[in-house]
Formats: structure tokens, C-alpha cells, sequence
């Protein structure tokens, strides 16, 4: 059985009807990845002529890793399944760390290439919002901390936001274009932290379970 998932899509005030997004069971995380994001540019509205295109299909491939799944566009249903064909429509190579930018020129239908890429970039909350988001997701996670604190530099000074209560806390700190990719899922912790962007306050176990925390959002799992 495959995962399912129908999206209210909303451009502007309008409703601009539905889009079903389906990813096979047992999905690799490039796919759910893909899946998320997919997701999310339908609730936003954005990119809805491509996630309604039909009959085309596109391979997307990691530049690093051997990973790769297919898109495939049906009329409002779209399909992610992991694999290429060998015949796609088109084919994108990206990475998969930065937002699934292009690492090289796509072969194929350049226009659908350019299309599947403006879909896969659907546009991030702000870091506030994110961070609640994250915080409703990640609060089921086993050894979660009581409360995650977010701080940012804003035009007035400090500012910052505080979920949760208890005695445990973890506190992530960083520019708000930061926090709203790791609380949005379109970054991985990992990776931003790696480049230090981000600062973190908090034990070595609990970093562990602020990872696979923001796993379960990138990947909605």
C-alpha cells in the first residue's frame, strides 16, 4: 500500500483545488524528503500548473550519494517512488543539502526541469513559525527535552522563542533564515551545524535526539 496524502492547494485567497501526493511504502528518505517538500509546496500554492502537469515523469538524483527517485505528474496526482527510469522526461542531478539546488545542468526537457526544481523550493515560514511547527512535531520523540529555546538576532536586539516547560532544556541560536530551515525540515541539522551557522547549548545525548528530532520533520516520518 502506498502512502497517501491530499493537499488542500491555496494560491492567494483562492482555493485552487487538491493535490494528491503518494510515496511508496517503505520510502528510502530521499523520497520522503521529496514527498515532504512536494507537500509543502502544495499547501502553499506554489508550483501548482507543474503538480497538476500530466503524464511526465522526472529522475532526481543526489550528486554524492547513490541515491535517486522518480516524480511522477499525473493530472493533481503525483508519485514519488525511489529508483530512475531510463527514459525520464527529464533528469536533475542536486544537493541534497542545499534545498535540492542543481549540481549540474539536467538532461531532457529543460523547461519540465526548471519547473520540477521551482516545485521542489517551495517558499520557508518564517522562524517562529517553524520552530513551533518543529516543536509539535518533535515534542513525541523519546529523551526530547522539556523545552527548546530559539534565539536570533532581530532588528531590535535578542529575540527568542520558548516551547515547552520543565527542568530539561536545549537552546539553538542562529541567523533566522538558520532556525527556519532546520525547523522547516528543508535543511538538515546536521549539515547547517557542520558549517556554523548555527549555535547549540546542550549535552552530547541531547544533540543526538534534537537530530533524530529534526529527522522526523525533514523526512516526515
Amino acid at each position: 500500500m502506498t502512502e497517501t496524502t491530499t493537499v488542500p492547494a491555496v494560491s492567494g485567497a483562492e482555493a485552487a483545488g487538491e493535490v494528491v501526493i503518494r510515496i511508496e511504502d517503505d520510502a528510502t528518505p530521499l523520497v520522503r524528503l521529496i514527498g515532504r517538500t512536494l507537500r509543502d509546496s502544495a499547501r502553499a500554492g506554489h508550483a501548482l500548473p507543474l503538480l497538476r502537469k500530466a503524464a511526465a515523469t522526472v529522475a532526481i538524483r543526489s550528486h554524492d550519494t547513490p541515491q535517486a527517485a522518480t516524480i511522477t505528474f499525473g493530472g493533481g496526482v503525483v508519485a514519488v517512488s525511489s529508483g530512475a527510469p531510463a527514459e525520464p522526461d527529464a533528469a536533475i542531478t542536486v544537493d541534497l543539502n542545499a534545498r535540492f539546488a542543481p549540481a549540474d545542468a539536467p538532461s531532457g526537457d529543460a523547461e519540465f526541469a526548471a519547473d520540477v526544481l521551482f516545485a521542489l523550493s517551495p517558499p520557508v515560514p518564517g522562524w517562529q513559525a517553524a520552530a513551533e511547527h518543529f516543536w509539535t512535531a518533535a515534542r513525541s520523540v523519546p529523551g526530547i527535552p522539556d523545552v527548546l529555546v530559539a534565539v536570533t538576532e532581530g532588528p531590535e536586539g535578542l529575540e527568542q522563542v520558548v516551547l515547552g516547560e520543565g527542568t530539561t532544556q536545549y537552546l539553538i541560536a542562529g541567523a533566522p533564515e538558520a532556525l527556519a530551515g532546520v525547523f522547516s525540515g528543508a535543511d538538515d541539522l546536521l549539515a547547517v551545524l557542520s558549517t556554523g551557522v548555527l549555535g547549540v547549548q546542550g549535552t552530547l545525548s541531547q544533540l543526538s535526539v534534537m537530530v533524530g528530532a529534526s529527522w522526523k520533520v525533514r523526512y516526515d516520518v
